[in-house]
């Protein structure tokens, strides 16, 4: 209930910046101002994740999309700095495919590399925002984000929420831990534990 009331005022608010950003998207991305994908939720249920497109479809000389640094508009970049490129999930939230505060929803294709017990983040719905979050974002190597995951689905309460809700204000505000000119340092869950 807490998801819904917060996550419709929210839309309510903040729906003059949705439609601004969905308005220049279209002009930017050419008429896809949304990215969608599918991403595990609860109970290892697969769901449609929508976000604003921040990328290009930029690809090489062998028709693969190039790394994201190097398809990211400035329009891109700017919404991803200040998190607004994740405004539209909050109607995953009203759909309930997701909470505000949770383990982030991952990619499909990583679902045979958890470990068992890293298994246990899909034991809750996925997060806006989490406690892997505001310890680093970006910056935490695998091992280390799962682990809090882990932690966040085992104690998970009202009082952790609340404290992860205003922490990730916070890290919204300095946009600290937020990659943007650069490659990942960190490589996708499955090519790490293929040994890549």
């Amino acid at each position: 209930m807490i998801d819904i009331v917060i996550s419709l005022v929210l839309l309510i608010v903040l729906m003059p910046v949705i439609v601004l950003i969905f308005i220049c998207l279209l002009i930017v991305n050419n008429g896809t101002p949304f990215f969608l994908q599918k991403r595990i939720g609860k109970n290892e249920m697969p769901f449609t994740l929508m976000k604003f497109k921040t990328l290009e479809d930029k690809v090489d000389e062998n028709n693969v999309l190039l790394p994201d640094y190097l398809r990211s508009t400035k329009m891109g970049r700017l919404l991803r700095k200040s998190s607004l490129d994740e405004l539209p999930q909050l109607v995953n939230v009203l759909l309930g495919h997701m909470s505000l505060i949770g383990p982030r929803p991952l990619l499909i294709k990583y679902l045979p590399y958890y470990t068992a017990t890293e298994r246990m983040r899909h034991h809750l719905k996925p997060g806006l925002s989490g406690l892997a979050q505001i310890s680093g974002r970006n910056e935490l190597k695998w091992c280390r984000r799962l682990a809090l995951d882990v932690y966040y689905v085992k104690h998970v309460s009202l009082k952790l929420d609340t404290i992860i809700f205003f922490k990730t204000i916070g890290k919204i505000l300095n946009a600290k831990g937020v990659i943007l000119d650069k490659p990942y340092t960190i490589a996708d869950l499955d090519d790490e534990r293929r040994g890549r």
